[in-house]
């Protein structure tokens, strides 16, 4: 059974950084595209990033472009969200999700169908 687990969420102060964690079991990341989104209160579920089955490929909403970076480490089953210049409007539940595909033209979390329970990032000072 496929099982994804957020880490790394917290309070930073804007300008700050975090990296979030999604550590996947039941099966090897090799076989999956991850996605990653974000849920503010009050506000839809919005793509953040995704990264292809093999690492190749990647994409950004625009307002994380340049800010974030995503990437896999297959040998540790896991996928990391670089997010550095964080701004208060970055404040959300990240969750990642797999067993999907990454779509370049837009991250929709339609295209994926196994979700973890999600990690809160707060940008405050």
């Amino acid at each position: 059974q496929l099982q994804l687990a957020e880490s790394g969420g917290g309070l930073v102060q804007p300008g700050g950084s975090l990296r979030l964690s999604c550590r996947v079991s039941g099966l090897a990341l090799d076989y999956y595209a991850i996605g990653w989104f974000r849920q503010a209160p009050g506000k839809e579920r919005e793509g953040v990033s995704c990264i292809s089955t093999s690492g190749d490929s990647t994409n950004y909403a625009d307002s994380v472009k340049g800010r974030f970076t995503i990437s896999k480490d297959n040998a540790k089953n896991t996928v990391y969200l670089q997010m550095n210049s964080l701004k208060p409007e970055d404040t959300a539940r990240y969750y990642c999700a797999a067993d999907g595909y990454c779509s370049l033209i837009k991250i929709v979390e339609t295209d994926f169908s196994s979700w973890g329970q999600g990690t809160q990032v707060t940008v405050s000072s």
